[in-house]
């Protein structure tokens, strides 16, 4: 079975304001205004339109923010959670 491959949000889909620690990400297809901090901005930003699995942004976040100790599980949770709001996707 392959595994997951997320992405973010098309672009088009996605009004982005930087608010401080915070990003408004307003989600077009919803009408909803998402406040998000780290490291929600950190994933979206990564995954980028091509998507990724959760083992390869695992890696990109721990080389690009030099994070030490990595939880893939805690990862897909927030995966999860972006899917839930509409501004990741499943591909």
């Amino acid at each position: 079975m392959p595994e997951t491959l997320y992405r973010m949000a098309r672009p088009e889909s996605l009004r982005i304001a930087h608010l401080d620690s915070f990003l408004a990400v307003y989600h077009r297809s919803s009408g909803i205004t998402h406040l998000i901090t780290a490291p929600a901005p950190e994933i979206m930003a990564v995954l980028g339109e091509a998507g990724m699995t959760v083992a390869a942004l695992t890696e990109r976040l721990a080389a690009d923010y030099e994070l030490g100790d990595t939880d893939p599980a805690a990862l897909a949770a927030r995966l999860d959670e972006l899917v839930a709001a509409g501004l990741v996707s499943i591909a």
